[in-house]
Formats: C-alpha cells, structure tokens, sequence
C-alpha cells in the first residue's frame, strides 16, 4: 500500500467536489469541471492521465450528433458493461448545474472512435424516461441489476429544492430529501416505475450502492431530517419478472456509519475496499474497509490505512476517487494557505502490492465527495463521485502531449470570439449560457450584420430572432440589419447595379446650331437692295 502526492500540471482548477471520473475505452475521463466550459474543452469533458507523479488532462471532443451535456456536479454515475453486442457505456442522471440548477435529465455516454493518434472521440446521447420518472436531484446512485435475463437500472436516494409550492424567499435555496422510492427502469423503451418500501422509510444521499446481479447494498448515507448518518445497510433483491417486477428489501445489521466515501474494486471478482468519507459532521473517517460479495451476503474486514500526510489529517474536507483499479485519487484543500496557487493537494492511494499484476478489464466504482466549505458547516454533507477503471499506460503510443490542457492558455472569452457583448442590449453571460436553438451546441448562434462599417457579428438569440428566421437566413443569400441599426429583422438583398456602357452617337446636322439664313433668287437680292439703298 502506497500514498503518492502528486502534482496537477496547469489544471488544479477544474477539479473540484462533484466531479466523477468515468472509463471508456481503457482511458480514464474527468466529468464536472469548475464552472462552464471553455473554448479550450468545449465539452468539459477531459482524459486524465498519471505519470510520473504527474496529473495531465487533455480535451475531449464529442461527435457531431451528440446532444449538449452540462458539467453535472454530484450525479449519480452507472457503469453498464458491454452486453448483446453493445458498447461500454455510462449512465448519468441528474446532478447540478454550475448554476445550481438540479438537473432530472438522464445521458447516455459511449464512446464514438478514435483517431490515428489515438484521440479519443465520445458521443452524448439523452434517454427520454415515461410513465413514473423520478424528479431532479444529486446525490443519489444508480446501479444496474440482472434477473432472468434481463437487465435494468435501480435509482435510489438523492436531495433537491423544496417543493415549488413550499419555496419561500428564505428557502429558496434549501434542499430536502427525495422520498425514499425506488425507480426502476429499462434501457431499451424508457419506461420507469416507482416502489415504495416499507423498511426504506427515510430519505438519504451521498450513501454507497454495490450491485452484484439481482441484488444492490445501500451503506451509510446522510438524512437531511435528523441530520445524522446512521449505521444502515440495506438489500434490496430485484426480480424481473414476465410484466411487472417484484421488489424487496431488507435491513441488515453490519451496516457502517458513513457518508461521501469512496471505493474501488480490487479484483475481477465483487471485491472493493472503501476509504475516506465521513463519520460525523466533524470527523472524517480515516480507516479502510474491505468489502466482499459473495452468494452468502455482504462481508466486512479492516484494512490497513495508508500513512497520512499532516495536510490530509488536519484538513476538514476531502473528496476523490477510483483512478483504477486498486486506485484512489485523493483531493484536499489548501486551507489557510493563500500562497499556493493549486486549490487542492492531490494524492494517489495504491492498495496493489508490488506482485500483483492490473488487469485491463473495466471496474465499477462511485464515490461521494463534500460539498463547498466556503459557506456551510464543517463537513455538511457530502457530494458524490463515481469512477472507472484503469487507464493504459500508453509509453510507445502518440500521448498527446502537445494537446495537454493548459489553463494559462484559456483566452479571456468574454471579448473574443462567440462570448463578445455584440449589442447594447446584449445579456449572453459566458458562465450562464446555455443552448437556446437545436443547433447549439458548444456556442451561441451568431449572424453577421451589414451595418457599419465592415459589419459585426451579434448573437441570434439577443436580436429575438426564431429559429425558423435563423434557418432560413443562414441558408439563403439576405443581409441583416441587426435592431441597433434600426432596420428590419431582416430584409432583402439589394441587387447588383448594372452600369450601362456609354456610346459616343455623332449629332445630326439639323441638330446643329448655325446662323439664320434666308433663301432668296439673285433678282429678289437686287430689288431689295435698291429698296433699302
């Protein structure tokens, strides 16, 4: 067992408690990032990698299909392995926005190609759930069961606001337990149901659920109601049966007294050890625990800790993750310390022994985190993580170490590009924005104005347009007059001017200007002549 710190290169800033590391591919991904994305990583989504006592991320891009997918803090992730020809996939549902928005949408996350470089390219897809589907919330876990052949996905636990109709202006921003149900649901036509059990009778969230084929343990876990984190364990047996499945669930007295812990399997067999998390609202929980799944239960033994470093003893808050398997990543604050630079001290827990040999076969793993300790109570509550395998150590290969993310590379997009302030009246926030047209995705929409001199560009969502009028000017050839310029919406092109060739025509001789002349005989010039003489 070892304990390695290490040192992020350039990205301690986008870690933060909430995020969740996934594996797709036999590569490590970071999901979550602090505050919205940036043009560097429009995605959000980064691959990890260790070497070296070093943490690099790389950007990650996403396929040109996919859907747009917030940085979720807090949600609850699910490893689904592949099956009847599909890909390794991840589920994640809910989770909060960086603007603390609750989330209830449901993501589907495969892996899309690779590159001859080895880049990494994944595809985001949104599930659509009908019928009983459970409301927005964080905190809460999914796992995946098997019975009779077939497969489904268990949601329990999680918090989110108070009802709309509770709200008040003091409260607005006060979470509550979820009721305590039980959704299940299928993969393949989105259709979900909602049992309630009578020995789940509280709520919680942050807790650890380990699923091994028809059956899923839910240990520890924080209740917001009497804020407390009870020794509990639960399992809950799943059968599915021919048209409507069957739930019971049963409490088990070997239970721990934890919240935001984090575990990683050690084996290709139902072996986890857990670490970290909380044991009350000022105690962090230093001890490890192995835990076993077998035919007979659910077992527990003690496992020898690492030896701390005096910044994660005397630290109030911690959060980290599976970095594979084995593996834990661990992140504290550097509190009381306004000279470091990094936000977090990062370290790396190894509970291989030197003549065990890592597999490439995927681990499922979650974890829970705190939340921000800025402006709540020490150790409030917890937030959660969920992590995947372990990353290939790619020596020989293209590592992309020129594609490196670098966040003093990050250009100020508040005044260039997509994120300038386009009119007077423009209210596009780079850290609020999100998608207003379906063809969003990464950036707002723009249109060019012909207006001034050499034109400009202004969002097409602060100039009110609808996207029929964006499609339909974006396809054919019109200027715009933005509603600075006080033109119409739109209006039509002006047509070319045709210059008409000038051509020189010779004047005629009777347009000619000459004196006036009378015509006479020589005889009537000889009478008048002697008349005037």
């Amino acid at each position: 067992m070892t304990l390695q710190p290490l040192t992020a290169v350039n990205c301690a800033g986008l870690l933060q408690p909430g995020c969740s590391l996934l594996q797709l591919d036999g590569e490590v991904l970071l999901f979550g990032q602090k505050g919205w994305p940036k043009r560097s990583c429009p995605t959000g989504v980064f691959g990890v990698r260790f070497k070296h006592g070093e943490m690099k991320l790389r950007a990650i891009s996403f396929s040109n299909d996919s859907c747009y997918m917030p940085p979720l803090r807090c949600p609850a992730v699910c490893r689904l392995d592949p099956y009847d020809g599909l890909p390794e996939s991840y589920l994640i549902h809910g989770g909060r926005t960086p603007n603390n928005e609750i989330s209830s949408s449901l993501y589907l996350l495969t892996m899309d190609s690779r590159g001859c470089n080895r880049k990494l390219t994944l595809c985001c897809k949104e599930k659509e759930l009908v019928a009983e589907v459970p409301g927005p919330r964080y905190g809460h876990t999914m796992s995946m069961v098997q019975s009779r052949g077939k497969t489904a996905c268990v949601l329990f636990g999680g918090r989110s606001y108070m009802p709309s109709g509770e709200r008040t202006t003091e409260s607005w921003n006060s979470v509550v337990d979820c009721p305590p149900q039980v959704f299940l649901f299928d993969l393949e036509f989105g259709c979900c149901s909602a049992h309630t059990l009578p020995e789940l009778s509280d709520g919680q969230s942050f807790h650890l659920a380990l699923a091994r084929e028809d059956c899923v343990y839910f240990i520890g876990g924080h209740s917001l109601a009497s804020d407390s984190r009870p020794p509990r364990l639960f399992r809950l047996h799943v059968e599915l049966l021919q048209g409507s499945p069957l739930l019971s669930c049963e409490t088990l007295d070997n239970g721990l007294s934890i919240s935001s812990a984090i575990f990683t399997r050690t084996g290709p067999t139902h072996r986890y050890i857990i670490l970290g998390g909380y044991q009350s609202d000022s105690q962090k929980r230093m001890e490890c625990t192995a835990v076993i799944l077998d035919e007979k239960g659910i077992h527990f033994d003690p496992v020898e800790t690492p030896k701390w470093t005096p910044d994660i003893i005397h630290s109030r808050t911690w959060f980290g993750g599976s970095s594979g398997e084995g593996g834990i990543l661990l992140a504290v604050p550097t509190e009381g310390r306004p000279s470091q630079q990094d936000m977090h001290y990062f370290y790396q827990v190894n509970f291989q022994t030197e003549g065990e040999t890592r597999e490439e076969d995927g681990t499922l793993a979650c974890s829970q985190e705190s939340t921000d300790y800025d402006d709540s109570t020490p150790l409030e509550d917890s937030e959660e993580l969920y992590f995947g395998r372990e990353p290939h150590e790619l020596d020989g290969s293209s590592d992309g170490e020129g594609d490196a993310y670098n966040e003093e590379d990050e250009e100020d997009e508040s005044q260039t590009g997509y994120w300038i302030k386009c009119c007077l009246g423009c209210q596009l926030d780079p850290n609020t924005w999100e998608p207003y047209y379906s063809t969003e995705l990464h950036r707002p929409a723009m249109i060019f104005c012909s207006r001034g001199e050499g034109g400009h560009w202004v969002h097409a969502q602060c100039m009110e347009l609808s996207e029929t009028l964006l499609l339909k000017l974006s396809q054919g050839s019109k200027k715009y007059f933005c509603l600075d310029h006080g033109g119409l919406p739109y209006q039509e092109m002006t047509p070319p001017r045709h210059i008409i060739p000038l051509k020189r025509i010779t004047m005629k001789a009777k347009d000619k200007k000459r004196p006036l002349t009378i015509k006479m005989s020589p005889a009537k010039k000889s009478f008048f002549r002697r008349l005037f003489d």
